[in-house]
C-alpha cells in the first residue's frame, strides 16, 4: 500500500497516473467553447430577442480593499437577458489583459476579475422587463479603460 493521500490506485504495469490533465488553461476544448460563446454571447448583434434594462450600482464602501483589484466604473445601465447576463455585458466591455502589451501569462483572462462580476462590489437591480426596442449591451454610463496598465509605454 502507497503511503500518499490520492484515490488513484495503480493496478498492473500502467504508467503511474497521477491525476493530473496535459492540457493548460484556455487551450482545452471546453475552455475555447466557453471564451468563443461567451465572446458570442457579449456582442449586441446576438440576436433579436426580449431583453431587461438592469442597473450596475457599487454597493461596497469607497475604502473596501476589493477595489484595489477591480476598478469601479461608477452605475453602469445595460440591456441583458438576466441579471447574470447584466454582470457579463458590463464586464465584457473592460479592457482585457489579453488585449494589452501587460498579459500576467500566457493566454490568461482578466475578464472574471471584473468588478461588475463580484456581488460584493455591485449589486444588479432590474429597472424594465421584457424589452424588444433595445439592442444587448451598454445604454447608460462609462466604462473606463485605464484600469489595466500596459507595461511598455508607447
Amino acid at each position: 500500500m502507497e503511503s500518499d493521500m490520492s484515490n488513484v490506485s495503480r493496478t498492473g504495469k500502467e504508467e503511474i497516473n497521477n491525476a493530473t490533465s496535459q492540457t493548460t488553461f484556455g487551450k482545452s476544448v471546453e475552455s475555447q467553447a466557453q471564451i468563443e460563446d461567451a465572446a458570442s454571447q457579449s456582442s449586441p448583434d446576438a440576436g433579436d430577442e426580449m431583453l431587461n434594462i438592469y442597473r450596475l450600482e457599487p454597493i461596497a464602501a469607497p475604502d473596501d480593499p476589493r477595489w484595489d483589484n477591480s476598478p469601479g466604473h461608477g452605475t453602469v445601465v445595460v440591456a441583458a437577458r438576466t441579471a447574470g447576463d447584466a454582470r457579463i455585458v458590463a464586464a465584457a466591455r473592460e479592457l482585457d489583459f489579453r488585449e494589452v502589451d501587460a498579459a500576467p501569462a500566457e493566454d490568461v483572462t482578466t475578464v472574471n476579475a471584473s468588478a461588475f462580476r463580484d456581488d460584493k462590489l455591485y449589486t444588479v437591480i432590474e429597472i424594465e422587463r421584457n424589452k424588444r426596442d433595445v439592442k444587448r449591451g451598454i445604454l447608460e454610463g462609462a466604462i473606463a479603460v485605464d484600469t489595466i496598465r500596459p507595461i511598455q509605454s508607447d
